[in-house]
């Protein structure tokens, strides 16, 4: 009878940690056919969102805390490999409750949070017109052996800071940021700053804004980088999203990067978004570059693409 009880008693201590606890595995699948001018027509795996697939989980500890953890691997759907090493996209353990959140490990640091925040084009990784901006072009944004918090949100107000310790794999690169957003109804407006330093040290600014009117949501952006003692590369962008329906959405963005040295480049797309579901969403778009663009930042002189973006 006493073996008994106390089987019924470990299994009910089983049962409420169970309930105290949850783990979630989750994944984007992504891909995007798409034609370049004077190429052949290609597939990429993350047309819009890195496809990948994590498992994260959180315990309830009481009073409010929690126990987090986030592992989260990247995937390229065109031959089935795992991109990059390992768990590359996060992998950290932190804690959460009403102070915020603090992450140790492999994460997204405080100047990523926001650098995609009010980027036209659905921040389509093919697609978007700021894919030309050198911010988005060399910068690291989840640093190895990283710590990060994020305070809660005080009448729309919120701000996080990261940094991380010395890789020695990377040329002793250590990695600093923050972020200060405000957001309340249809306001969204942040600032971030990200230092990367090795034997020099670049320095990356964004300022994002939205305004949603409802009938449309104007987005504008801007940006610089600066490299030693080099006085730097600023870009401009400015964008909208467009409800068509219920489950369509066109946006169209123009950005220009104007170096120190050399022509503005520019680069303008238009794209059209259709949700067939909640986490199935097909996409079409098309994107021109200017020749300073495509000589100098990595652009096309003209792209159409028409993908399939699933997340489970």
């Amino acid at each position: 009878m006493k073996k008994s009880l106390i089987a019924l008693a470990a299994v009910a201590v089983s049962g409420a940690a169970m309930a105290q606890s949850s783990v979630t595995l989750y994944g984007v699948a992504d891909v995007v056919i798409h034609k370049d001018k004077g190429a052949s027509a290609r597939m990429t795996s993350g047309g819009v969102s890195t496809s990948r697939w994590g498992i994260k989980g959180s315990e309830d500890l009481g009073g409010g805390l929690k126990a987090n953890f986030n592992f989260e691997q990247g995937l390229n759907l065109t031959d089935g490999s795992i991109k990059g090493n390992g768990f590359g996209r996060q992998a950290f353990v932190g804690f959460s409750g009403g102070f915020g959140e603090v992450k140790l490990g492999k994460a997204w640091n405080a100047f990523d949070d926001i650098a995609g925040a009010a980027s036209p084009v659905f921040d389509a990784a093919v697609l978007t017109p700021n894919n030309i901006a050198p911010t988005y072009a060399g910068y690291v944004g989840n640093p190895n052996s990283g710590v990060y918090y994020a305070s809660p949100s005080f009448g729309g107000f919120s701000a996080a800071i990261s940094s991380s310790f010395k890789d020695a794999a990377q040329a002793d690169l250590r990695v600093t940021a923050f972020n200060v957003k405000y957001e309340n109804g249809p306001v969204m407006v942040a600032v971030g700053q990200e230092r990367q330093k090795t034997i020099d040290t670049v320095q990356l600014t964004r300022v994002v804004g939205s305004y949603d009117f409802g009938m449309a949501k104007l987005l504008a952006s801007y940006g610089t980088v600066k490299e030693g003692a080099n006085d730097g590369t600023d870009d401009f962008t400015i964008g909208v999203d467009v409800p068509l329906a219920a489950n369509i959405v066109l946006s169209t963005g123009f950005t220009q990067v104007r170096p120190d040295v050399g022509d503005n480049a520019n680069s303008f797309a238009l794209a059209v978004a259709y949700n067939l579901s909640k986490r199935t969403t097909v996409y079409t778009g098309f994107r021109k570059d200017n020749d300073a663009a495509v000589n100098s930042f990595g652009g096309v002189e003209s792209r159409f693409g028409v993908g399939v973006k699933h997340t489970f």
